[in-house]
């Protein structure tokens, strides 16, 4: 279940003490009934690698209606697959029957399976990596297909023949990647001549998995690497052209890392949080800079005229082809189209900088505008982070006072028509010069603005 859905976002780890005594409870009940019971795959992998477990898989012989006669509230999911979920202690786990696929069709799904023992169950999985089996109580690894010596490499590597595996499901070159950049792997020479020649089979695959597996990459700690191995892999060709275009882009100015896609690969490895907004923002936020990169023939200064609302555009067309939630589709195309703004802050009006920092997304605009500045190499260091920390002693500076960026206006509607405004759009102008005259701290109580539309009513009458 762990490999299977990347979360783009990090959920609250269980704690391990709980979810391994649930897991062997699991175990133990089948293994009371005369059945094997193993852990497998990824749990066994994160074990031995030294890191925490978000979940546990069980692999099992027992067939899955021997399964749910066992296991009170146990359900089946993907019938086709024999896996049962089993509540247990607060958990759900996934206990699968030992099988061998039959033939795939289009390139991820077994036309059939078949039951059969744990080597045939080693034999149809992905990486050697995964293949890993584990006693629930004495933690003894068995281990079929190489994957402890890949481990100790710092290997990915596919079991069987890489072509079949791939031609069989070619997710799973997305997830070779996704591997290689979260634990710093490389991928085994064969897997990757073979990865690089079935790339355009990835096609074949549905767009949300393309999304979720992609954002496993971009939230990892080496989403940069991964990114770079996206592009030579091509794979980034066939999913994300408008990103690979970003390849060979000139910046000049202070970008003296390199092209837009190195720049691009240095925000990703400086993002913290990682989530997936920012990871998207920060992939797409300089996407408009290859279609609107001219340079002058005189002087070879480079410009990228309104990149920020041509990029908006396209990382909101891109992303709707991944078919993201509506709600992350809004907040990257917001970002991307700002995330300019931020060189600007330290000249705007207070009322300006309170509403710009005010905006829903801004702890995400932050963390997108640091890692931007981060990868601008050609700003002395001690300086890159002058907009970032100025905004965020701003915002301190409103909190400390008690104050949100933009706290409720001051006046409404009835108050301007009271004092001699007429119904119709002049009511808005005066709420809007109101509230600049709020947010600019020239009128901070309802007395004062009271006074204020007072002398402003009397100034507009005169003027009439």
């Amino acid at each position: 279940m762990t490999d299977e859905a990347p979360s783009g976002t990090p959920e609250p780890l269980p704690p391990q003490g709980d979810l391994r005594a649930a897991a062997r409870r699991v175990a133990e009940q089948l293994r009371a009934a005369g059945h094997e019971a193993w852990f497998v795959g990824g749990c066994v992998r994160d074990r031995l690698l030294g890191h925490p477990l978000k979940d546990i898989d069980i692999v099992t012989d027992a067939r899955p209606e021997q399964g749910v006669r066992l296991f009170r509230g146990a359900r089946k999911v993907g019938a086709q697959f024999a896996v049962l979920v089993v509540p247990e202690g607060g958990f759900h786990f996934e206990v699968a029957t030992f099988r061998k696929d039959g033939r795939y069709r289009d390139h991820r799904h077994p036309e059939r399976i078949e039951f059969g023992t744990r080597e045939d169950d080693a034999r149809r999985r992905d990486f050697t990596i995964n293949a890993l089996y584990e006693d629930p109580w004495t933690e003894e690894v068995v281990d079929p297909a190489g994957g402890l010596e890949d481990l100790q490499a710092g290997r990915v590597r596919c079991v069987g023949e890489p072509e079949r595996r791939f031609n069989e499901d070619a997710l799973r070159m997305l997830r070779a990647i996704r591997f290689a950049a979260r634990f710093n792997f490389e991928i085994d020479k064969v897997t990757w001549e073979a990865l690089r020649e079935r790339a355009h089979t990835i096609v074949h695959i549905s767009p949300e998995r393309h999304r979720d597996e992609l954002t496993g990459i971009l939230t990892s700690a080496g989403a940069g690497r991964g990114l770079r191995l996206l592009a030579r892999s091509r794979l980034l060709h066939w999913l994300l052209p408008e990103v690979e275009d970003m390849q060979g882009v000139e910046q000049g100015g202070w970008h003296t890392e390199g092209d837009v896609f190195e720049h691009t690969v240095l925000a990703l490895e400086h993002l913290e949080p990682r989530t997936s907004v920012t990871a998207w923002a920060v992939l797409l936020h300089d996407v408009g800079k290859p279609p609107t990169f001219q340079r002058d023939p005189q002087s070879g200064h480079i410009t990228f005229y309104d990149h920020q609302n041509i990029g908006a555009d396209m990382a909101r067309d891109i992303m709707r082809r991944l078919r993201f939630p509506n709600a992350e589709v809004d907040a990257v195309e917001h970002i991307v189209r700002r995330h300019m703004n931020f060189l600007n802050v330290r000249h705007m009006r207070q009322s300006t900088l309170r509403r710009f920092l005010a905006a829903p997304e801004i702890e995400e605009e932050l963390a997108v505008h640091r890692a931007d500045a981060m990868a601008s190499e050609g700003i002395p260091a001690d300086r890159r982070l002058d907009a970032y920390r100025y905004c965020r002693e701003k915002l301190e500076e409103f909190r400390s006072q008690g104050e949100d960026p933009m706290p409720p206006p001051l006046l409404n509607g009835h108050d301007v028509m009271a004092a001699g405004i007429p119904r119709g759009p002049a009511v808005g102008e005066a709420l809007a010069a109101a509230r600049d005259e709020q947010l600019d701290g020239r009128i901070t109580t309802r007395e004062e603005a009271l006074e204020w539309l007072r002398v402003y009513a009397r100034d507009r009458e005169g003027a009439v």
